[in-house]
């Protein structure tokens, strides 16, 4: 016997070592032939009920999970609370609030950046209707950048605006610079630079949007049928197999993929719409149009509408 042998758990009935624990049962069982090699009845369940809300809040030794979404991560406490003040006389409020203010006083500047800076996390993401996901990332993002000391000689907004739309196209979620700017009201190009310095700082890999996240937004807002949003990704798929989207922005690459295969099902709708969902120019449309029409031969299938329109 080797010496790595005597570490192995072994099945004494087949000595196959592919074996499972069930935490439910507590039961070690051998994959291959079945045998329940050993019995370890462990109880990972509370060794209280509860019956309510309040007994449960009472008997729990744990509070909320840690998150970036506030400055301390949601570890620290504060002294006391507003709705403390009303049970204390004078003097002790005089010392309620000189506590209060001491506290903020040591708080470090890290600390009080984070506060506001989360605050405004916060009322972004709620502008853009971003997922919790989302919002924990960028949230994340940005308190790795005050560490680093990248916020300096940059507005908090901007980078705050940065973090997001690096946390968005992390998690694939559809958000423009366009969209980014409106909400947070920094220009887009100082978004984008910021962006750009913070993923590179920080050494956070991306890659590059599809333009088919785009289309179920852009879809709904100009009510197409299913079957023009499943034609429009059809497009796309295909303009990306001959390498037509690489160089090209993905706003403008979805939208025109859009208007294409709303020609081709018969549901018209005007380039000047579908730059606005989009919050492209027509100009791009039209060129975007003409690329999808001449590298994937889309043509045939626009006329062939055309004339069932007619008939």
């Amino acid at each position: 016997m080797t010496k790595d042998d005597r570490y192995v758990k072994k099945c004494p009935e087949c000595a196959g070592i592919n074996l499972f624990w069930n935490k439910e049962k507590g039961e070690i069982i051998c994959r291959d032939c079945g045998l329940v090699v050993e019995e370890k009845m462990v109880d990972f369940d509370q060794e209280w009920r509860e019956f309510d809300g309040d007994e449960a809040a009472k008997r729990r030794r744990a509070g909320a999970p840690s998150t970036y979404t506030q400055y301390d991560q949601g570890l620290s406490t504060e002294v006391g609370r507003k709705a403390d003040l009303y049970a204390l006389d004078s003097k002790d409020k005089n010392k309620f609030f000189r506590l209060r203010k001491w506290q903020y006083r040591i708080s470090t500047a890290i600390e009080r950046n984070l506060k506001l800076a989360l605050a405004e996390l916060k009322r972004v993401s709620s502008y853009l209707k971003l997922p919790k996901s989302v919002e924990e990332e960028s949230a994340r993002i940005y308190t790795l950048a005050v560490q680093r000391g990248l916020v300096r000689g940059r507005s908090m907004e901007s980078v705050v605006a940065g973090a997001l739309y690096a946390a968005c196209r992390r998690h694939e979620v559809p958000r423009t610079l366009d969209e980014l700017s409106e909400s947070s009201g920094i220009e887009k190009k100082e978004i984008g630079r910021t962006y750009r310095f913070i993923t590179r700082e920080l050494g956070i890999s991306i890659l590059p949007s599809n333009p088919a996240d785009y289309i179920p937004r852009f879809s709904s807002a100009l009510k197409l049928s299913a079957e023009t949003q499943s034609k429009s990704i059809e497009i796309i798929e295909h303009a990306q197999r001959v390498e037509l989207t690489s160089g090209r922005g993905p706003t403008g690459i979805a939208a025109a993929g859009l208007y294409v295969a709303a020609l081709i099902n018969g549901e018209k709708r005007t380039q000047r719409e579908v730059a606005d969902v989009a919050g492209v120019t027509e100009v791009t449309i039209r060129n975007r149009y003409k690329e999808l029409l001449e590298k994937l031969g889309l043509e045939k299938e626009i006329k062939k509408t055309k004339k069932k329109s007619k008939d």
